[in-house]
């Protein structure tokens, strides 16, 4: 199976990064936040974490981004970026680079929480039926670096389907249009559902003309085993969208929020990272009620404790017991130090 490159300005970009992997000691205490763009759920998420976070009297300066590939590029950089949201594919992506020191970086990425689904669209034309149709055909996946994009890369990976004809030049909506005209074959398209993008297709039912558009198209069932590794199963409906008429399995990438491991040293940086990072797991945990009944919607869908894909759990954002105490021997003994050292 062919590996997935990255692009030299991007892989670049994450070599230099690693080298400066957080271990310099801030002026403060602050906590960077890199999530996405301000319109965004990850944006408000971060927000609503922030603000939570202040109880525990942590204070998290909430970062816009351009995505999941740049936030990793930031998590391991000289910015005060100790935490990221990011979709759970990422550590596949960087997993299977050809270069050793990308894999470094991958490995040492720590899951903190999981957060929601985020559906993956395989909106195409009717003769295409499942994934492994796309070979050979026009397929839009958004910008380099992109969570479409990196999702669809992945994807063709896994799934070993070769010689896709990436189109990277077209907007979303334009996309879709141009499915609808037949000028692409599919389009990839990963966001929590329903999105506007194609719950606003209903509207073409009331004209002939554009109602038999409709019916050349489709989304584009997926549920392989192989996908299911990294992925969850999720499923579209006509519950989601009024206009499409029955109900397919799909896979959808979970927004996680995540952090280098602060764990297993004793640097005073790592220390205070790992001590807060385990002051945020009590706090979010303590509060996630009044995140689901307050917050953004997508909060009723968290589940603190389910298990993503290929990431290792972070032990300092569980290091806590209920008493606020650190529970394993490791971070008992971090926290002591911490204490014993203060001048």
């Amino acid at each position: 199976m062919k590996k997935i490159l990255l692009s030299k300005q991007m892989l670049m970009s994450l070599l230099i990064g690693i080298l400066l992997i957080p271990c310099i000691a801030l002026a403060d205490e602050s906590i960077g936040m890199v999530t996405g763009s301000e319109t965004g759920t990850y944006f408000r998420f971060g927000q609503e974490i922030a603000a939570t976070a202040k109880k525990a009297g942590l204070d998290i300066i909430v970062k816009n981004s351009e995505g999941s590939i740049a936030n990793i590029k930031r998590l391991t950089s000289k910015e005060n970026a100790a935490i990221a949201m990011v979709q759970s594919d990422v550590l596949g992506f960087l997993g299977r680079s050809d270069n050793p020191e990308t894999k470094r970086i991958a490995q040492k990425l720590r899951l903190i929480f999981p957060f929601y689904n985020e559906e993956v669209h395989l909106f195409a034309r009717k003769e295409i039926t499942k994934f492994e149709d796309l070979q050979g055909k026009r397929v839009v996946i958004g910008t380099e670096g992109s969570g479409n994009w990196l999702t669809s890369q992945n994807l063709q990976t896994l799934m070993g389907v070769k010689a896709i004809q990436f189109v990277d030049s077209l907007k979303p909506d334009e996309a879709v249009t141009g499915v609808l005209m037949g000028e692409v074959d599919a389009m990839i398209y990963v966001a929590g559902k329903p999105v506007k993008l194609f719950s606003n297709l209903d509207k073409l039912k009331s004209d002939p003309s554009y109602a038999r558009m409709l019916e050349n198209v489709h989304f584009v069932p997926m549920s392989d085993t192989k996908m299911l590794q990294e992925y969850v199963s999720s499923e579209i409906g006509a519950g989601d969208y009024g206009w499409f008429d029955k109900t397919i399995p799909t896979i959808a990438v979970k927004a996680v929020l995540i952090s280098y491991d602060f764990s297993n040293s004793s640097d005073s940086y790592r220390l205070m990272r790992c001590r807060q990072l385990g002051q945020l797991g009590q706090v979010i945990r303590e509060n996630i009620g009044d995140l689901k009944q307050n917050g953004h919607p997508k909060w009723k869908e968290v589940n603190l404790e389910e298990n993503v894909g290929l990431w290792k759990a972070d032990s300092c954002s569980r290091s806590r017991s209920e008493t606020g105490k650190p529970e394993n021997k490791k971070a008992l003994s971090d926290d002591l130090l911490r204490i014993i050292r203060q001048k």
